[in-house]
This record gives structure tokens, sequence and C-alpha cells, in this order.
């Protein structure tokens, strides 16, 4: 992908990743989750202290092109691939696949043997193509409305 950037995520993408998220949710997912669905996961653009804590709580990457922050992915401690948001215009021009492979030298580089996902409709997608396993389907509660997502895994 050209002019493509992946870097770790610094304190000031975090208004960038924050919107990233939020517009992904409401924009890139509206084929697959309800109105009611999306606003429950994302009511707002996330906070940015709060968000700040997160991302520098994991393992944390960014891609960026033209100056641009235009996705970004992290990775928690027990192997746990937490966040994997494209900007909605961006979706399915490979950013998430250069983010991933990140992802997976980190994983790898850190001895882990066995990475996870509670993968979104749109996300399955993207892991099954990279050789992941769907676990089984499962539901979870956000703001009292209940959102299907996929728990998957993949060995290292």
């Amino acid at each position: 992908m050209t002019g493509l950037l992946v870097r770790k995520f610094e304190n000031k993408d975090a208004a960038a990743t924050a919107q990233i998220f939020f517009d992904a949710i409401h924009i890139g997912a509206k084929d697959h989750y309800t109105e009611k669905q999306r606003r429950a996961w994302a009511p707002q653009v996330p906070e940015t202290s709060k968000w700040l804590e997160l991302l520098n709580s994991q393992i944390s990457y960014v891609a960026e092109q033209e100056g641009k922050l235009v996705g970004f992915m992290t990775l928690m401690d027990d192997g746990c691939v937490d966040l994997t948001f494209v900007t909605p215009e961006r979706i399915g021009q490979g950013i998430s696949k250069v983010l991933y492979d990140s992802i997976i030298m980190k994983a790898s580089k850190a001895g882990m043997k066995r990475l996870h996902v509670e993968a979104s409709h749109m996300a399955r997608k993207f892991f099954e193509r990279q050789g992941w396993s769907v676990i089984n389907p499962q539901t979870v509660e956000r703001a009292g409305v209940s959102l299907e997502n996929f728990l998957m895994q993949k060995e290292l």
C-alpha cells in the first residue's frame, strides 16, 4: 500500500483514533448492526483521557497515510486483539492487513502461542481470511442492547 506508515501509537493520536473508532462503528458497520446497536456500542466519541489510558495499556499500532491516521489495532498482554478499526472510506484497502502483520510480529516476538478476538460481523470476515477459527458466536450487552460477535482464535 503506497505511502502507508505503521507505527506505535502515541498520545497525540488519541483524538484521531477515537474518531476512527466512532466512525467505523456508526458508518462502517451500518450494514451489520442496527442504529440502536451502534449507539449502544459507541454512544459518542470516546473521552480522550479514558481512551489514552486504554490504548496505552495495550500494544497499539496506528496506520498513517499522507499525514492522516487511517486505522489502528491493539493487542493485550493476554493475546487478545482488542481493537481493530479502519476509517470507513478506507475499509477494504489493505490497511487492516498491514496493521495485523505488525501485531502478529509483535505477538510472535513476545512468545505468544495463541491469539483470540471477539470479532464483529465485519472483523470476522477479515480474521477468517487470516486463518482464524470461530470458536463460537456470542451475545454481548452494551447499555441494555444485545450485539452479536464471534469469539475467534489463532495458533501462532
